[in-house]
């Protein structure tokens, strides 16, 4: 079991407060983030506890391949990506918190 799989939003006191991924169990994301009109979109691969996403759809262009780094505790998700194109973070120090929907 993926457990990615679901919507995940930054709380509040987080850099990008209301930031929305949803992972889906086809392999597809969605990304919302409403405080900048901002959406994506693309596919995703989970192995261990890294994840590659390809981006194929942002609304300012932001496309690309990007490799992160995750945990997940109960509610809880950690993740971490790293620039687009360069290998998933070694640790999570610098995660984002995201809360279950």
């Amino acid at each position: 079991m993926n457990p990615l799989i679901g919507k995940w939003k930054q709380p509040e006191g987080q850099a990008y407060a209301g930031l929305v991924f949803d992972f889906k169990a086809d392999g597809t994301f969605d990304s919302q983030y409403p405080e900048m009109g901002i959406t994506s979109s693309g596919t995703y691969e989970v192995e261990g506890d890294v994840i590659h996403m390809d981006q194929t759809s942002h609304t300012f262009g932001l496309l690309g391949k990007f490799s992160g780094r995750f945990a997940v505790e109960g509610e809880t998700l950690k993740l971490l990506f790293g620039n687009p194109g360069e290998p998933a973070p070694e640790d999570l120090s610098k995660a984002r918190l995201y809360l279950k929907e």
